[in-house]
C-alpha cells in the first residue's frame, strides 16, 4: 500500500529531518511538495537553511529570495537571508534584512535569537538586547539565548544586567564554559567570591574535549589566579589550555612574516605613487596596531568628541580590496591581494569604503574604524583615502606580547595564531614593529600618527590634545572623560574602558620576568628591547 503524505506532512517530515542532518531525507521531502504543489514558500525556506547548513551561502540567498518571493511577510526567511548575506561579507545588504525581519516581527524565540546575533555581528548590541530579550521572553529555558543577551549587555556596557543573565545562563547549563568565563572577566576575583574550584574542575572533567571549551575555561582559570596574586600558575594554565589549539593550527610565523613584507611593498620603493589621487574624503580615521596595545583606549578619547563617531572594529576596508582586486583563495589578507591592489582605482576603493560604513557613520563629520589589522592595509588605506588619518598604537614590546597571549581572540579568526605561544607572540611583534618603522618613515606625517599607550597613561591630557589636533579638530575637554562615554564596546577591553584610566597593566610582565625568558631573547635578537627588558623605542 502506497501511502501518499500531505503537503504538512512532507514540511514537518523535512523539518524533522533537518534538525536531525539528516540533509538526503530533508532534501527530498522539500522537492516532493515543490514537483507536487509548485513554489512552496516554506519547502524553499527548509531548503535554503539545508543549503547554508552546507556553507553555500550564495546559493542559500538565492532560496531565501524564492520563499520571500512567495511569503514577503514571513520574518524567519528575512533572518536566516541576513544570516547567510553575513556570511557572504555582504554587510549592508544583511543590515537590510535584519531590519525587515525585525519590523515583520519574528514569531518564535529562535528567530528573535537569529536576528539579534546579526545585529550583534554587525556591531549594534543596542538593537540586539531588545531581541534578545524578546527570545528569552518567548523561551526563557534556553541557556544560549540568556547568553547572547548577557554578552550584548557586556558590550552595551550594562555590567550588572550582564551578570545577572551570564548567572541564568549558568543556572539553565552550569557547565557553560563561555558564560564561566564571560562572568569571570566582567570584575575582579577574591578569595571569597570566585569561581576557581568550578572552572578547575569543568577543565578537568573536559581533558579530552573540544580545544575551544578548553581555551575558554582555561583563559577564565588564568585571569582568576591573576586576581589572586598567583601569577606563575595563571601563565601556566595558559600553556595547558592553548597546547592543544597551538598543535592543531600548525601555525607557521613564516606565513605572517610574509605577509608583512608584502605590505610594506605597498607603500615607498616599489608601492603605489604617494600621491593624492584617492577618494578625497578626511572622514575617516583609521585606528591601528597590535591588538590589547591600547586602541580601544585611543578610540574611547576620540569618539567622545562631539564631531566623531564610532563605527567598530570592521573588515570593510580589507573585504573590499579583495573584491575589488579579485584574488583567488579563501583568505582576504594574504601576500597576493595586497600586491594586487596596487592595481585598484584609489578613488573607486575609497569612495567605496566609505559608502559602506554609510548606515554606521550617519552625518558625522568624522568617523573611527578600530579594526588592529588595518595597519597591514596602511599603504593602501593612504592611497585609497589620502585625506583619512591613521593611527598606530605602540606598546612595551614584552607587555604587548603577553597582553596577547593572555587574550582569547575568536577561534574562527586565523590571523590572531601567533597567539597561542610566547615565542610566537614575539616574532609576530617584530614583524609588525618593522611594518610600523616603514609607516612611519614613507607615510605623510600629517596623515600617519604613533602613539604609545604609556604615553596615553602618563599624560592623558597631552597625548589626546595631540590626537585630537592630528585629526583635524578642535579640543573638547569630554575627550578626557572617555570612560563615562555611551555606546557599544565589542571588543576585549569592554570593561576596562569603562574604568577610569589606570596604570596597573604597565610592566606586568614582570611578574613573569623569569618565565618570559625565551620569548625575552627573541625581543633582544630583535632589537626591540635591551638584556634588562627595558623597550628601546627608537627601534
Amino acid at each position: 500500500m502506497i501511502v501518499t503524505l500531505s503537503v504538512e506532512s512532507h514540511l514537518a517530515e523535512a523539518a524533522k529531518a533537518l534538525g536531525a542532518n539528516r540533509y538526503q531525507d530533508a532534501h527530498a521531502h522539500c522537492m516532493s511538495v515543490l514537483r507536487t504543489e509548485g513554489p512552496n514558500a516554506e519547502a524553499f525556506f527548509l531548503l535554503g537553511l539545508l543549503t547554508a547548513a552546507h556553507d553555500n551561502h550564495a546559493k542559500a540567498v538565492e532560496i531565501f529570495d524564492r520563499a520571500i518571493a512567495v511569503k514577503a511577510r514571513d520574518a524567519r526567511f528575512h533572518a536566516h537571508r541576513a544570516k547567510s548575506l553575513l556570511a557572504l561579507n555582504q554587510r549592508d545588504a544583511a543590515a537590510g534584512a535584519a531590519r525587515e525581519a525585525a519590523k515583520i516581527g519574528p514569531p518564535d524565540a529562535l528567530t528573535f535569537d537569529t536576528v539579534g546575533v546579526v545585529f550583534t555581528r554587525l556591531g549594534d548590541h543596542a538593537a540586539a538586547i531588545g531581541l534578545f530579550e524578546a527570545a528569552v521572553a518567548k523561551d526563557p529555558q534556553r541557556a544560549d539565548y540568556h547568553y547572547n543577551l548577557a554578552a550584548s549587555r557586556q558590550f552595551a556596557g550594562d555590567f550588572p544586567g550582564a551578570e545577572a543573565a551570564y548567572a541564568r545562563t549558568l543556572d539553565l547549563a552550569p557547565d557553560h564554559a563561555r558564560a564561566l568565563s564571560a562572568i569571570v572577566g566582567l570584575k575582579r576575583q577574591d578569595e571569597a567570591d570566585n569561581r576557581l574550584a568550578d572552572l578547575v574542575a569543568a577543565f578537568e572533567a573536559r581533558a579530552d574535549g573540544d580545544e575551544e571549551t578548553q581555551l575558554h575555561l582555561g583563559h577564565a582559570i588564568a585571569k582568576t589566579l591573576e586576581d589572586l596574586g598567583r601569577h606563575g600558575e595563571a601563565l601556566d594554565w595558559l600553556g595547558r589550555a592553548k597546547a592543544g589549539a597551538s598543535a592543531r593550527r600548525g601555525y607557521e610565523p613564516a606565513d605572517d612574516a610574509g605577509l608583512f613584507e608584502a605590505a610594506r611593498a605597498t607603500a615607498g620603493a616599489g608601492g603605489p605613487a604617494p600621491d593624492r589621487s584617492g577618494w578625497p574624503s578626511e572622514r575617516p580615521i583609521f585606528i591601528a596596531g597590535l591588538p590589547r596595545t591600547g586602541t580601544t583606549l585611543v578610540d574611547r578619547i576620540l569618539s567622545a568628541h562631539s564631531a566623531v563617531r564610532p563605527v567598530g572594529e570592521l573588515s570593510n576596508f580589507a573585504l573590499l580590496g579583495k573584491r575589488l582586486a579579485a584574488t583567488p583563495g579563501p583568505y582576504v589578507m594574504d601576500a597576493s591581494t595586497l600586491a594586487a591592489a596596487g592595481d585598484i582605482d584609489a578613488a573607486r576603493w575609497g569612495e567605496a569604503y566609505e559608502a559602506s560604513v554609510a548606515d554606521l557613520a550617519g552625518d558625522a563629520p568624522r568617523f573611527t574604524d578600530k579594526m588592529p589589522l588595518n595597519i597591514v592595509w596602511a599603504g593602501h588605506i593612504n592611497h585609497a583615502l589620502p585625506n583619512a588619518r591613521i593611527i598606530c598604537l605602540r606598546r612595551h614590546p614584552i607587555d604587548a606580547c603577553l597582553s596577547n597571549y593572555r587574550q582569547l581572540f575568536a577561534t574562527s579568526f586565523s590571523y590572531y595564531n601567533y597567539a597561542y605561544t610566547l615565542e610566537d607572540c614575539a616574532r609576530y611583534y617584530l614583524g609588525f614593529n618593522r611594518l610600523r618603522a616603514h609607516w612611519s618613515a614613507t607615510l605623510p606625517a600629517d596623515r600617519y600618527a604613533e602613539v604609545a599607550y604609556e604615553d596615553v597613561v602618563a599624560d592623558l591630557d597631552g597625548e589626546a590634545r595631540r590626537l585630537i589636533a592630528h585629526c583635524g579638530l578642535d579640543w573638547e575637554p569630554a575627550c578626557l572623560d572617555f570612560h563615562n562615554q555611551a555606546g557599544s564596546v565589542a571588543t576585549a577591553s569592554s570593561v576596562q574602558v569603562r574604568q577610569p584610566l589606570y596604570s596597573s597593566s604597565i610592566g606586568r610582565w614582570k611578574r613573569h620576568a623569569e618565565a618570559l625568558a625565551p620569548m625575552r631573547t627573541i625581543l633582544e635578537a630583535g632589537g626591540v628591547i635591551d638584556g634588562d627588558g627595558n623597550w628601546l623605542r627608537g627601534a
